[in-house]
């Protein structure tokens, strides 16, 4: 009986561990997941300030069109 009590004790202490290791893995992940996204945005922001930058110097040095 002592032995099964014990089992079942192991048992529940390894599904808390599980469930644990679990929450770390899992806030690890959001972290790397709002990190990238964040990156992201911080790319598309400076690509996007280039673009229109190139964009109105290429509007500026257009030559008029002739009639």
């Amino acid at each position: 009986m002592k032995d099964t009590a014990q089992q079942a004790h192991d048992r529940a202490e390894a599904a808390f561990k599980k469930k644990e290791k679990q929450l770390r893995e899992g806030q690890v992940a959001m972290a790397q997941y709002l990190a990238e996204r964040a990156a992201v945005r911080e790319r598309t922001a400076r690509l996007r300030a280039l673009r229109l930058a190139r964009d109105a110097q290429r509007d500026g040095q257009e030559t008029p069109a002739r009639s």
